[in-house]
């Protein structure tokens, strides 16, 4: 039997006291695993360093794709523009023995129920479209309009697609098909960077930037897809909500400006087993 399944994301951890929150890390029970929902920071040396350091620690880790692994930022050696970079990244994890979303999903053994841990990668097509938009894009030049623009237009390169939207379709056909060979008699932890259903990105104070949040695509996968929970981030809003009777846990750190005011809080959340009642 497993020991607990914990989740955090978006360590950022280009800022130095972030960097020491993942030095901090530890299971309470060394047959706890452990959920990355994205964002570890954006050079590809740095994501390398907190993936050993967490799977050395953890008795299996869990890793989905935020959209600043996905950079191809001018300070990061490693040049790889869209898919290339992401199949860098998936290489790496297999190096190191962490679970991607190119990878059989893993099951975790809890008291009295299995669960299919599911690790996803669906990217957005910006059908989260700002207020008065009615098409992708209106929704972006309201945002260009307003300078609320996701640093994703500048930095995270969808090559060969032809856009974000195209890979993010792809992706979509892939995940699905994935997701549908799963027992049908196991519940799921699906995992993705961005919340699967829109209404998470309303509490957002601009809520033209919820274009960059995910996409109408997955709006019932919780429900298709039998989850247990649903884990991500991204909108760097640590809390829990419930749609149609199923948990959805925002788990970043986020940036030092943001979680600074929060005060002292445990970063790892337990999703399933006894940490969790």
């Amino acid at each position: 039997m497993s020991g607990n399944l914990l989740a955090i994301s978006d360590l950022h951890i280009g800022h130095p006291e972030n960097r020491s929150i993942v030095e901090s890390l530890r299971p309470d029970d060394p047959s706890d695993w452990l959920i990355i929902a994205g964002d570890v920071c954006e050079r590809f040396e740095d994501i390398a360093w907190v993936l050993a350091v967490l799977r050395d620690r953890f008795a299996e880790l869990i890793w989905a794709p935020g959209n600043h692994e996905l950079w191809t930022h001018p300070n990061d050696p490693v040049q790889l523009r869209g898919v290339e970079r992401y199949q860098k990244l998936v290489e790496l994890c297999r190096r190191l023995g962490v679970h991607s979303p190119e990878d059989p999903y893993p099951v975790w053994q809890g008291e009295d129920e299995q669960l299919v841990v599911a690790p996803l990668f669906t990217l957005y097509d910006y059908s989260f479209m700002a207020p008065g938009a009615t098409t992708v894009e209106e929704s972006l030049q309201i945002a260009h309009d307003s300078g609320i623009v996701c640093s994703d237009e500048f930095l995270l390169h969808p090559d060969p697609y032809p856009t974000r939207g195209d890979w993010c379709r792809a992706r979509i056909e892939l995940t699905e098909r994935r997701l549908g060979e799963i027992d049908p008699s196991l519940r799921t932890v699906l995992i993705n960077h961005y919340p699967l259903v829109r209404e998470p990105t309303r509490i957002l104070r601009y809520p033209q930037f919820a274009q960059w949040c995910g996409t109408e695509l997955t709006a019932d996968w919780h429900l298709k897809y039998r989850a247990a929970a649903m884990v991500y981030g991204h909108l760097h809003i640590p809390r829990v909500t419930w749609y149609d009777g199923v948990r959805f846990e925002e788990v970043s750190v986020g940036y030092p400006r943001e979680w600074k005011p929060r005060g002292h809080r445990t970063w790892l959340r337990p999703i399933k087993g006894p940490a969790a009642r």
